[in-house]
Formats: C-alpha cells, sequence, structure tokens
C-alpha cells in the first residue's frame, strides 16, 4: 500500500508550505535575544548514580525567562575533550530515564536531554509555570506575533543548550552531535541550523514538517490534530488560512534545513501516517550539507529497526 508519493518523487518534492519572506531576519533575530539572554546554568547533582558517571540536573534561562531543564551526564573520568550529544524527545513527553543514555557515557561521550518547555517534563512554559500541557504547541501563539509562537522558543531553547554544552570545559565543541525521533527528529533539524557548530545530526521520523501539505493529505490527525481544531475554532470558513500557513511557515524544519552545516543521518518510513514520508523528503531535500537517508518501506510512525545502532554509529566517528 501507498500511503504517499512514489519514491521517486519524493526525492524530488520540495514542500508545500510556503516560506516566510522575512524568515531569514526572523530566526537571526531569534538568536540576537537567545545571545542576549543570561543563561544562569546551573548544575545540580542528581538523585541517580552509576559507576564511571556523573549525573545532573542542568537547569538554565531561556527566552522569555523560562527555566529550562536537561539531564547532563558525564564520564566521571573525563579527560577534557569529551564528544557530546544532546537528544531530544517526542511530542508531549520528556527526557526520559537516566540508565537509557549510559551507552554514550560508556562510549566516552557526554550526554544532555532537554525536556521542551511546557510539555510532560521540569521546563517552565512562557507563562513561567511547569509542564502543563499535553499538546496544542504548533498553535501556541499563531494568533499572536510570530515571535511568541511557543516552537520558536523550543527551537531556541535547544540551540542555547547546545551552546552551553560546547561551553562545558569537559566537552569538545568540534564533536557535539543532536539526535532525536519525532518531535526529536524536528528540533534535531533546527537546532543543527541554529547552532550551525552542530557537526553531527540523527532525526528520524521527523515531526514539525510541511504542515500545509500533511494538512492536503488529510493527516492533521494524532500529532498535528491541533491544526484542524485551530481552523474549526477560529478560521471555519478558512478565510485566513493562507496566512495561518505563512505564519507557520516559520517554525516548518524544513525551511531550517538549508542552514544545517552537519553531516545528517536521516531515517524515514514510507508507512508513516503520522509524519508522513513527504514532509520530512521537504526537509531532507533541501539540506545542502553531506547526508544520506535511510528508507525503511515497510515502517510507519516508529522505532526503525536497527536505525538506533547506525546513529550509535554515526556518532562514534565524532
Amino acid at each position: 500500500m501507498l500511503v504517499d508519493m512514489p519514491l521517486e518523487e519524493l526525492r524530488n518534492y520540495q514542500g508545500r508550505n510556503p516560506r516566510p519572506d522575512d524568515f531569514d531576519a526572523y530566526w537571526q533575530a531569534g538568536l540576537s535575544e537567545m545571545r542576549a539572554v543570561d543563561s544562569n546554568v546551573e548544575l545540580v547533582k542528581a538523585g541517580f548514580e552509576s559507576p564511571g558517571a556523573e549525573c545532573f540536573d542542568l537547569y538554565f534561562t531561556g527566552v522569555r525567562g523560562s527555566r529550562i531543564y536537561a539531564q547532563y551526564i558525564r564520564p566521571a573520568d573525563s579527560s577534557g575533550s569529551n564528544p557530546a550529544v544532546i537528544q531530544f524527545h517526542g511530542y508531549s513527553g520528556n527526557s526520559g530515564g537516566w540508565s537509557d543514555k549510559l551507552k554514550w557515557v560508556a562510549a566516552g561521550f557526554s550526554v544532555a536531554a532537554m525536556d521542551c518547555r511546557g510539555q510532560g517534563g521540569k521546563s517552565q512554559d512562557t507563562g513561567c509555570v511547569k509542564g502543563t500541557t499535553h499538546r496544542g504547541h504548533i498553535v501556541r501563539g499563531l494568533a499572536d506575533s510570530p515571535d511568541d509562537m511557543l516552537f520558536r522558543h523550543i527551537f531556541l531553547d535547544a540551540a542555547q543548550l547546545a551552546g552551553i554544552v560546547m561551553d562545558f570545559p569537559e566537552v569538545d565543541a568540534d564533536r557535539v552531535g543532536v539526535l532525536g525521533s519525532s518531535q526529536g527528529g524536528g528540533i534535531s533539524l533546527a537546532c543543527a541550523a541554529l547552532e550551525n557548530r552542530i557537526k553531527r545530526a540523527a532525526p528520524a521520523v521527523a515531526f514539525l514538517c510541511d504542515y500545509k501539505r500533511v494538512w492536503e493529505m488529510d493527516l492533521a490527525l494524532e500529532a498535528y490534530e491541533e491544526l484542524r481544531l485551530y481552523l474549526r475554532n477560529f478560521d471555519p470558513t478558512h478565510t485566513n488560512v493562507e496566512s495561518m500557513w505563512k505564519r507557520l511557515g516559520y517554525i516548518d524544519c524544513q525551511h531550517l534545513a538549508g542552514w544545517i552545516k552537519a553531516d545528517v543521518l536521516m531515517g524515514v518510513g514510507l508507512m508513516d501516517t503520522v509524519c508522513p514520508p513527504s514532509s520530512q523528503f521537504a526537509a531532507y531535500n533541501k539540506i545542502q550539507s553531506l547526508k544520506e537517508i535511510v528508507i525503511y518501506p515497510d515502517f510507519a510512525h516508529e522505532n526503525l529497526a536497527g536505525f538506533n545502532d547506525k546513529v550509535f554509529r554515526f556518532m562514534l566517528a565524532l
């Protein structure tokens, strides 16, 4: 069964969601705002312990004053030149457990895992409260200034965390990678674009790409359901729908992808009806750096068999 366009068309697809004319200026202004923030980084020894590893609760202040949380683990015998990876979680989730990150420490890496603001972890949202919402983050701020869109802030949090990790004395800033699946895949693309010192990026089944294409495929369901709900509540006759797509273009990872300088390893399932393959190829096809896409013809929006092992080996080359 074919759920999207044929593979030969996917390899050339350039996306449907419009790119705002001031897209570059929008993100340059966002980065300037981020760089002006006093991060006030705090490392607190975590309750979790493991031989050979030092585990910390990491806190920093992001744009608009929200306090952002991440797990941070480093080898106990750090030589001062560790490679590092930064992980991003799926939509509405959190940074997860500590033990699943220890493979990186065993390989000599430092590792950070961020809680997206306002989702299922410890980071604050723009209202300065800890995670309280399940979804709705794509459309949050959509009716206000583009500068108030929540995923703008989340993408900047990711880039800011990458810079913080790069500044740690135990980390080699030239050997840092990012990875994640679904929302984490989209944020990995955005992070590598906005912090272009990132050397390797490994997104899987990437979310947050080519919103208009998702809508036109009638797949504004599950993770993208909020697009349909937003229109039903705020534009039931689609009078202003084109302006909505343009505004969503600011937080569309396909438009950031061309900024990426990192080597990219991307995984996609051709049966994905949550984040359809074409939406992911819209981003992949715009990447100008060294890249590879691993295609799983019979896989949907799920763990891709063997891809995590490929990512591990990919990052070991940092």
